[in-house]
């Protein structure tokens, strides 16, 4: 996980964050009810670190379980705290299995 310790960020952050074109955040945002960054007086969005972790949900369901738009959508609404915990859970093995990886690496480099 990439660490969020900013009060809000720009479209163009969030992205970048997450690996995602702009254009993908502006139709999930109209797609799914759970996605509502603030708009400051000019209309741009302002995402929270509460926002992106949603975000992160719903590419988790679309590209990473490859659901359909509506299937996560309805997953969401149904489920809402299983799919989280079950996120949660995916990144912490995720970022465990990363850190067993470097680990790994460097026992290997310091071996040779």
């Amino acid at each position: 996980m990439t660490d969020i310790s900013k009060k809000y960020y720009k479209i163009n952050e969030v992205a970048e964050i997450l690996n995602i074109p702009e254009s993908t955040l502006r139709y999930w945002e109209k797609r799914f009810t759970i996605i509502k960054p603030k708009r400051t007086e000019s209309g741009r969005r302002m995402y929270t670190p509460d926002d992106i972790e949603k975000i992160r949900m719903v590419y988790y369901l679309v590209k990473e379980r490859g659901l359909k738009l509506d299937a996560a959508e309805e997953q969401i609404r149904i489920n809402r705290s299983g799919v989280s915990r079950r996120f949660v859970a995916i990144e912490r093995l995720r970022d465990i299995r990363r850190q067993l990886s470097a680990l790994l690496a460097a026992i290997d480099s310091n071996g040779r």
